[in-house]
């Protein structure tokens, strides 16, 4: 048992990033178990900005992103809120809520989240259209051991995952960075072009494992 324990860690460690490029994570069915861990080295974080693409038709809340620390379990999370109809960012375990989003189902959607400790303002770039600045949490960024997750939502440190909550669909483009992005790379990234990768998570060289039911596969496209 300790070998194999051993060799999981080992393996875990020694994942090299991937290309992922024109792939999808794929999501197939409702769990409390099923998720993609990403991997980074930077423990802590001043502003952060997470653009992400989701195609789903969960008619129920779910999660989008999760990002746990010891301290924080919701240290940056996405969610959303199907009974309010609105997207929730949580920092530091504080939220705030975004309505008249066009959520729609079965449809690829473009979604930028954006943090400053320093002035406490929230952001969301939906489809490329920005929301209004809200203010969730200013003073001190996020800092801790990070355990970053798609697909579960994290009720504590690495765990605690409801399959109420989880997510069922597709997920692809997922970037990080460490800093506030311009409004003009965000609507490159939304557009699909040259934008600045994540110097955080970087789709292009990702390192990740995938844990339970998930699939990376080729991501569709719509023939015109």
């Amino acid at each position: 048992m300790k070998f194999l324990l051993l060799l999981s860690v080992l393996t875990a460690c020694d994942a090299s990033p991937q290309d992922l490029s024109g792939k999808m994570f794929t999501f197939p069915l409702q769990s409390n178990t099923a998720r993609v861990q990403m991997t980074t080295t930077k423990q802590e974080f001043d502003a952060v900005t997470i653009c992400h693409r989701s195609f789903t038709d969960l008619k129920r809340d779910h999660i989008l992103f999760s990002l746990s620390t010891p301290s924080n379990a919701n240290g940056f999370l996405i969610f959303w809120d199907e009974a309010n109809k609105e997207l929730e960012p949580h920092i530091k375990d504080k939220k705030t809520e975004f309505a008249g989003q066009d959520y729609k189902l079965n449809t690829w959607h473009s979604i930028c989240t954006t943090w400053d400790s320093t002035t406490g303002l929230v952001q969301l770039w939906f489809d490329g259209k920005p929301s209004i600045r809200k203010y969730v949490s200013s003073g001190a960024g996020i800092r801790g051991s990070t355990i970053i997750l798609i697909g579960q939502e994290q009720d504590s440190h690495g765990g605690g995952f409801d399959s109420k909550q989880s997510f069922v669909g597709m997920m692809s483009d997922i970037h990080m960075w460490d800093y506030v992005l311009s409004p003009c790379e965000i609507q490159k990234y939304t557009d699909e072009l040259n934008f600045t990768s994540g110097n955080v998570l970087n789709w292009s060289a990702l390192e990740f494992q995938i844990i339970e039911r998930v699939r990376l596969e080729n991501k569709q496209m719509t023939c015109v």
